[in-house]
């Protein structure tokens, strides 16, 4: 092979690949609008992959009709009752903040029967701190609650207006799943061959992925409505107003680390505890404590099997920083993306240690026998 015919074939190479990649950067711009709804679709698509094959068994290899068939049981088993969950919710807040503009709670009564009941140390530190001006926080917290109500209507409103953008986001979600229960498999596997890494390390990285996936999803969001159910369910025990939609608050808590469904069932307590409600505040605290908080401990070995590997701060920082780029889906793709970080990390550590290990196998043999091995 002369130099030029090199030459040519480089140049050809390195234009494949630029025109590869500006049109990978074209097809993600062209996507990016229905970039969380792909996402979301991929995600139930793995999880569900064991009912489909179930499906499939039963319909004797028939794809389609099980696809469909497991679109169906998806649809009516889980998104059916979410919206439907979702729309109660949205009801309860807004009949809450109705009931706090027309009704503010009397703070200032409050303040006062639990700061005569505190000892004079307490009472002199407050006073100091400024808190004692309870008049000034209460008209803070109803403006607060004036402004919220006006979020909620203004919200609402945006919700409308975007309806059909939604629906045809949830159309999508649909149309992709159905042809990712039937062919994921063969994408994936098609995914892996594509990608320019040695098939050792794409396998692991798969088995990563989807090892986060089942982790995510069943040990972390099926814990999450656990204990949001657990929550819900106490909290209609105690009488609590607007209990599904603390439930739900609940759940949503239940997602993020070091937080956890105690951000909402412990201020809850506590205030049904100031309310003079005792024996509900103390029911609510004590339930928080021994039954929801180790509903985690209990279910999640049970879910997923294993640990995923990230540590809590990660999953923290992740999670949140997921949430503030892309929203709610932050909660699922943070973690996933810390995962594969660090799943693949590890796989060039462990690389590089075999390498090391070989060739130090092999400056043994050239040591031993006086000569290079012959290739």
């Amino acid at each position: 092979m002369t130099e030029a015919t090199t030459r040519t074939d480089d140049l050809q190479r390195a234009s494949f690949l630029v025109i590869l990649v500006v049109v990978s950067l074209l097809m993600a711009v062209i996507v990016y609008p229905f970039a969380q709804p792909l996402l979301w679709a991929a995600l139930a698509a793995i999880m569900f992959q064991p009912l489909y094959r179930w499906m499939l068994r039963k319909l004797r290899g028939r794809r389609n009709p099980a696809a469909a068939l497991s679109l169906l049981v998806i649809f009516l088993v889980v998104i059916g009752p979410a919206a439907w969950i979702g729309s109660l919710v949205v009801e309860q807040a807004l009949v809450l903040v109705d009931t706090l503009q027309k009704q503010p709670p009397d703070l200032a009564a409050l303040f006062d029967s639990v700061y005569t009941s505190l000892p004079r140390i307490a009472r002199e530190a407050i006073d100091r701190a400024g808190w004692a001006d309870i008049a000034n926080v209460q008209r803070r917290i109803q403006d607060l609650v004036t402004e919220s109500a006006g979020l909620i209507a203004t919200q609402a409103v945006s919700i409308g207006s975007g309806a059909l953008s939604f629906f045809l986001s949830f159309g999508v979600a649909l149309y992709v799943m159905f042809f990712l229960l039937r062919d994921g498999e063969r994408v994936g596997r098609s995914i892996l061959c594509a990608v320019p890494v040695k098939r050792s390390i794409a396998d692991r990285l798969s088995e990563r992925f989807l090892g986060i996936v089942r982790a995510t999803i069943k040990g972390t969001g099926v814990v999450a409505l656990v204990q949001g159910a657990l929550g819900w369910v106490a909290m209609l025990i105690c009488g609590v107003p607007s209990a599904l939609l603390f439930g739900v608050l609940m759940a949503i808590f239940a997602l993020i680390p070091v937080i956890g469904a105690g951000g909402v069932w412990l201020p809850v307590g506590l205030w049904l505890l100031v309310t003079g409600e005792t024996w509900q505040g103390i029911f609510m605290l004590v339930f928080g404590f021994v039954v929801i908080s180790s509903a985690d401990n209990v279910l999640r070995p049970i879910l997923v099997g294993r640990d995923t590997g990230i540590p809590d701060w990660i999953i923290l920082v992740t999670t949140l920083g997921g949430i503030a780029l892309v929203g709610f889906s932050g909660i699922v793709l943070g973690p996933l993306v810390a995962g594969l970080f660090l799943a693949s990390w590890s796989i060039l550590r462990e690389q590089r240690e075999a390498d090391e290990e070989a060739a130090q196998h092999e400056a043994i043999h050239v040591d031993a026998s006086g000569h290079a091995p012959v290739a």
